[in-house]
């Protein structure tokens, strides 16, 4: 099983001023260890996710973290993102792979599926992620996952995975206790009442409990 755990935020679901969300962002990222930044904008305008990108790739550069494109591997690859995370109604991960090159990241949702994840790992994911784990305001999820599948995908698996839905501070050491290799948090940082640094650090602290956990 893999020794370590990273977290990995996703964007709110609406960023009416992606310029004014580079403040938030700069203020999670430099509050501790982040994994990756996942751009999730739903039903606007390719401009409007360009925009975005602009706005938030060098932030995210400056603290190397990775910034990952939502549904859109072509747009992932003509503005330059570092990967691109497709659903299972977002076209398959050959052409998700095809789209944004060898070089780039692709991540799969699988849902509450082993099968799905074994699907898009033997076709060369990047990683897979499972969810929701949850219930979550941020999206209408599909299924619900239980831990357990985090448990023997790290036994059986080399590929990381990635829980997702309605994770907090408070709900999140389960999790990475269980086997997860990223926590993918959303509302549990943008909306957190101490805002997004003490958020980050919460989930920090979150995560180095559910890794003693799990290496004792």
């Amino acid at each position: 099983m893999s020794a370590d755990c990273r977290l990995y935020l996703i964007t709110p679901p609406a960023l009416p001023d992606p310029a004014a969300f580079a403040a938030p962002l700069e203020e999670a990222l430099a509050a501790g260890d982040v994994g990756a930044v996942q751009l999730r904008l739903k039903d606007v305008p390719d401009d409007a996710i360009a925009a975005a990108v602009r706005a938030l790739k060098p932030v995210c550069a400056k603290h190397g973290v990775a910034l990952i494109l939502n549904d859109r591997p072509d747009l992932a690859a003509a503005l330059d993102c570092d990967g691109v995370h497709i659903g299972q109604d977002d076209g398959s991960y050959r052409d998700a792979r095809r789209l944004v090159g060898p070089d780039r990241i692709v991540g799969v949702t699988c849902h509450d599926s082993r099968h799905l994840a074994m699907e898009a790992s033997e076709a060369g994911a990047d990683y897979v992620a499972f969810g929701a784990f949850f219930p979550t305001t941020t999206k209408d999820p599909k299924t619900r996952a239980e831990p357990e599948i985090l448990t023997i995908w790290q036994e059986s698996m080399l590929t990381p995975c990635v829980a997702i839905g309605g994770i907090t501070a408070d709900n999140a050491a389960g999790l990475v206790a269980a086997g997860a290799d990223f926590i993918a948090v959303s509302a549990g940082v943008w909306s957190h009442p101490d805002g997004p640094a003490a958020a980050v650090r919460a989930l920090n602290a979150a995560i180095a409990e559910g890794l003693a956990a799990r290496a004792g």
